[in-house]
């Protein structure tokens, strides 16, 4: 009796687990058919509900009826995903463990009785089936490609300071992150150790006074046997290079009023040369708006600089609300001047504080020239009581110099708010979303690149330009290479901005939000490779469980989406890639010696999602900030942005979700790329999905191996740069939400590689406040 109740116990929780199963999948399967959607997963849900039913009625048909589902949904999954592991692996591996949970024996003679042991053998055979798939996508699916041929030379340029130091943000005035050290091979990189770690203070945990959430994403400077660097809330640091230690920090007690994120990325040094103080002096900049001085040796402040040291970055900036705008990059040093852009909220109002790019003396903190975007060119300096224009396009990103040209490299945005262009006049798009070629000596425009038309997805011209020499049939051509958000890379002649490569329009979708305008094309590059990602389809959703993707696929079929330049609207607009874009602030680096760009690249999808704010008043939600909503105030639209991801919090796109690659700038092919990271600091029961959401960038040097750390997941990482081979991995105390550097210790000769690790406050990453250094041990530089 026991036996007997006990089997009918397991026969009837199996059958309510596919009754339900097929309520669930044919609830979502109706939706999803309603809306153009695939047809499967209402058959699916079908064919689980009547073999649930049957299985409650211990019919062995139960059995036979699964086994036809799951070849079913085994043809179904080939058609969609051929044999790719990861498109598969959800579809798939639920079934066909069911399938053989439903073949045991004590289960199957639960669920039919005595007389089902060919019922138990077909689904039995079934599950082995899709395993087996299953298991051979996971053979053949290659872990990167390998296009191209063999790599070829290419010469850096604009390359600066001493070879074995690292004297500016991306390593020169050009931007290479390219280190000449080479004592680290892919010989002995499996050797490298912590050398020294060194804790700031400056974190959301040990600074509870703080509620702006922290981001380290600095890179240091080693110059003239000094490490230093900034911390998220604009403290400077001095270390030994050696050893770690602090030699000096200065903390310029700011006040960060409206900030919402507190993040510097890098100092910058200006070298004059001779042995008085200042000499060598640190330029940094606070939330606050202010520009400081301070003695690369001692840390005491340059009086001599500005007023007692400091430079008001806030004149002429008129009204605005304290914290919404500062300067996050470090300035651009070319000769004596120091050149430098500033950060504006995105998505608040029209009314924002201007993006003007201003120039200062580094001697004596005088201005030497503003260029506003939002000004004609010819436009004379300010006078006595005016502003500079408020809302115009921001340069936030590293700027890049070439001082034999005499021409600093502008990377821009657009005017903000940033999904709404109404308000836009002519003058505000002339230069929004683009790379601007200023004259060092005056800022005058000498030419630029607009990479998007009428920019209505925040795709700002997020990287530091990459200066280097582009061969050509005819020979090296000084060139500019341009990373955007949309994933395209620029080729220009650095010179004059003409491409290099060629350049296509094509067609833009028009959106249908009144009084808005939609550019009719947008430009494209061709004869280069892009990382742009391929348009979305209903198949490429991916989920943990068929469930989660079929959630996934209701959603982006519930969603306008156009493919590339899917404009916003009302209904909700699917922005692919998202804010963040496929490329974002770590840039690329240059190997010139092997011809190689290295560059990564992650993408989320995002849903926008336009409010009528007319729509909405009198409405309890309609107040823009109190419902969550990014007010886009001088529009009639407020905003929401989500990214699109499923119940279980995970993209609703088929991994790898980010990836590292080397471009043959020879060929111009790709020559190899890789899934870079994985999810098993961020995912459920740390599943290690490869390929996960990254922003920082990589770093090149001589001895032929690339370093990054930049993932979600808690490492710096080492490529070979010729072959794209993971050859080691340093496990870091905090997310490394920041580009690593390089140098030569004059102390020891040992070369080091240092990274910023204290995570990413709006990414979720591990928070912290470390500065963490590799090197070889004794006996390993060989």
């Amino acid at each position: 009796m026991a036996g007997n109740l006990a089997g009918r116990m397991l026969r009837y929780g199996l059958a309510v687990l596919l009754v339900l199963l097929g309520l669930v999948l044919i609830a979502g399967g109706v939706r999803l058919l309603m809306l153009g959607g695939s047809p499967y997963y209402l058959c699916a849900g079908l064919l689980l509900l009547i073999g649930g039913i049957l299985g409650f009625l211990g019919r062995g048909a139960a059995l036979w009826l699964y086994a036809a589902f799951l070849l079913g949904t085994l043809v179904w999954s080939l058609a969609e995903a051929g044999l790719r592991f990861w498109s598969l692996l959800p579809r798939l591996a639920g079934p066909a463990v069911l399938a053989l949970v439903l073949a045991i024996p004590v289960v199957r003679r639960a669920m039919a009785g005595e007389g089902a042991r060919r019922a138990g053998q077909g689904v039995l055979a079934a599950g082995l089936l899709a395993l087996g798939v299953l298991g051979a996508s996971y053979v053949l699916t290659d872990s990167g490609t390998r296009e191209g041929g063999p790599a070829m030379a290419a010469n850096a340029a604009a390359t600066g300071g001493a070879g074995l130091e690292w004297t500016a943000h991306g390593y020169d005035s050009g931007g290479s992150r390219h280190s000449p050290a080479a004592q680290i091979t892919p010989a002995n990189v499996g050797q490298l150790q912590q050398a020294w770690r060194y804790r700031t203070g400056d974190s959301n945990a040990a600074r509870p006074d703080i509620a702006q959430p922290m981001s380290f994403m600095a890179t240091p400077l080693m110059v003239d046997d000094t490490l230093v660097f900034c911390t998220p809330i604009g403290a400077v640091v001095a270390l030994d290079p050696e050893t770690g230690a602090q030699r000096w920090r200065h903390d310029p007690q700011s006040s960060f009023g409206a900030a919402q994120m507190l993040n510097c990325r890098g100092v910058s040094v200006h070298r004059a040369g001779g042995a008085g103080p200042c000499a060598d002096r640190v330029l940094s900049t606070t939330v606050d708006g202010r520009l400081i001085a301070l003695d690369l040796k001692t840390g005491a402040i340059c009086r001599d600089f500005g007023d007692g040291g400091t430079v008001s970055l806030l004149d002429g900036l008129g009204e605005f609300e304290r914290g919404a705008t500062y300067t996050s990059s470090p300035p651009e040093v070319i000769g004596d001047t120091a050149v430098l852009g500033g950060y504006v909220r995105d998505n608040f109002t029209s009314a924002e504080a201007s993006g003007v790019v201003r120039a200062y003396d580094t001697a004596t903190g005088r201005l030497l020239w503003a260029w506003d975007s939002g000004r004609a060119d010819d436009a004379p300096p300010l006078g006595e009581g005016e502003t500079y224009t408020h809302g115009s396009p921001n340069a936030w990103s590293v700027l890049s110099a070439d001082p034999a040209l005499g021409l600093v490299y502008v990377p821009t945005g657009n005017a903000t708010p940033d999904h709404v262009g109404t308000h836009r006049s002519a003058q505000l798009e002339r230069y929004a979303s683009s790379v601007v070629a200023l004259d060092a000596r005056t800022g005058r425009v000498r030419w630029h690149f607009q990479t998007v038309r009428h920019d209505l997805w925040d795709y700002d011209v997020p990287a530091q330009p990459v200066l280097f020499d582009f061969p050509t049939p005819s020979g090296a051509m000084p060139a500019v290479a341009v990373p955007t958000k949309r994933g395209e890379i620029f080729i220009l002649d650095r010179r004059t901005g003409a491409p290099l490569t060629g350049i296509e329009d094509r067609p833009a979708p028009r959106g249908t939000v009144p009084g808005e305008r939609y550019a009719a094309s947008q430009p494209y590059q061709t004869g280069f490779p892009t990382l742009r990602p391929a348009k979305l389809r209903e198949s490429d959703m991916w989920g943990a469980t068929p469930i989660d993707q079929m959630l996934c696929r209701i959603r982006f079929r519930s969603v306008d989406y156009q493919g590339d330049f899917t404009p916003p609207s009302t209904r909700g607009a699917l922005q692919y890639p998202g804010i963040f874009g496929m490329l974002n602030w770590g840039s690329a680096s240059l190997d010139p010696r092997r011809g190689l760009m290295l560059v990564n690249s992650a993408a989320i999808p995002q849903i926008v999602t336009l409010h009528d704010r007319a729509a909405m008043a009198g409405q309890a939600a309609g107040n823009a900030h109190t419902a969550g909503m990014l007010p886009q105030e001088g529009t009639d639209y407020a905003l929401t942005m989500e990214p699109m991801l499923s119940v279980l919090g995970i993209p609703c796109t088929t991994p790898p979700w980010g990836q590292l690659t080397a471009i043959d700038l020879d060929a111009r092919q790709t020559a190899w790329q890789v899934p870079l990271g994985s999810s098993e600091d961020v995912a459920p029961l740390g599943i290690a999905v490869p390929g996960i959401f990254s922003i920082g960038g990589p770093i090149t040097t001589a001895g032929g191996v690339t370093f990054i750390a930049a993932t979600l997941d808690d490492y710096l990482r080492a490529f070979d740069t010729a072959t794209g081979r993971e050859l080691w991995r340093g496990r870091l105390p905090a997310g490394g939400q920041a580009t690593p550097m390089a140098y030569v210790s004059p102390t020891s000769g040992r070369q080091f590689v240092v990274v910023a690790a204290g995570g990413h406050g709006f990414l979720g990453s591990t928070p912290g406040d470390y500065v963490v250094a590799y090197a070889l041990g004794e006996g390993d530089a060989r």
